[in-house]
């Protein structure tokens, strides 16, 4: 199997998870609050890569090394939490096919912006007209998801 198709796998499996994940944490927000559901979350994501990482010993770098990382690449922790309330916050209004939907063109938004600029170190990918009409048709389906 070709490490493209391998890592496309992965995407796809990560997608699956996204939905999942989403699902079940607007309905710990529906029983315990939005803010507190994305506490929770966090809590139980950090527990697992404590497992994972001083537990099974699955890490493969060195948490030493952190003071080499820029500081910006810091800032995912609390994209993360970012994410999760804004999950926590539009399924319950929205369902989860036009939340995730609208999740992903912001994220394919952005996506093309970041390769198009080579932003945080990542080789250039210029953007082009059919990625444009690509993300049109992302933002149609989108829109075509919240008809009734």
């Amino acid at each position: 199997m070709g490490y493209h198709l391998i890592a496309m796998l992965v995407a796809l499996l990560a997608g699956l998870a996204m939905a999942l994940q989403g699902s079940l944490d607007s309905l710990l927000g529906k029983a315990v609050g939005l803010l507190e559901a994305t506490f929770v979350v966090h809590v139980t994501g950090t527990l697992t890569v404590v497992v994972g990482l001083f537990v099974l010993g699955l890490g493969k770098g060195s948490l030493l090394k952190i003071a080499g990382a820029p500081w910006y690449s810091l800032v995912g922790g609390v994209l993360g939490v970012l994410i999760v309330y804004g999950v926590v916050f539009s399924i319950p209004k929205l369902g989860v096919a036009v939340a995730t939907t609208a999740i992903i063109v912001g994220q394919v938004s952005t996506a093309l912006a970041i390769d198009h600029f080579g932003l945080f170190g990542l080789e250039k990918i210029p953007f082009s007209w059919v990625k444009g009409a690509g993300l049109l048709l992302l933002a149609a389906g989108a829109r075509l998801m919240l008809v009734k």
